[in-house]
């Protein structure tokens, strides 16, 4: 059993075929699909699935907090299963694919004492942007 189906198990989330299958779908390292990504992968193994219910699903993943719901650059909505281990991201600036990164060290150890202008800060969001070997 996958990762992602193993922790919605664990949270007694309800398992029909067509939640199942966007599961599956999703599940996976370095999975950051868009919604209709996903309905098609998910058409593939279960024909009659709608576009409303995978979107439906992937907003219950993204409530749940399963996975991550990623924007860049204005381009569509990706949808990320790697919810529970910190990363950042690595962009394609050229065709959009995303990748999970894990640097290491403190991501505040850079910012400035008065840069943090008083916040208690409670996460860091950090994306990397460059050209994907493909586009390179």
């Amino acid at each position: 059993m996958s990762d992602l189906l193993a922790r919605l198990r664990g949270r007694g989330w309800r398992m029909t075929s067509q939640r199942r299958v966007v599961a599956e779908v999703l599940d996976g390292e370095h999975v950051h699909l868009t919604a209709d990504e996903v309905h098609a992968r998910a058409a593939q193994r279960l024909p009659e699935i709608s576009r409303a219910t995978v979107y439906n699903a992937l907003g219950e993943l993204v409530s749940l907090g399963e996975v991550i719901e990623v924007s860049t650059d204005g381009r569509a909505k990706r949808y990320d299963p790697n919810a529970h281990h910190q990363h950042q991201h690595l962009v394609c600036s050229n065709c959009g694919i995303i990748r999970d990164v894990h640097p290491t060290g403190n991501p505040l150890a850079g910012l400035p004492a008065e840069e943090g202008f008083g916040f208690t800060v409670s996460e860091v969001e950090v994306t990397y942007r460059g050209l994907c070997p493909s586009c390179a």
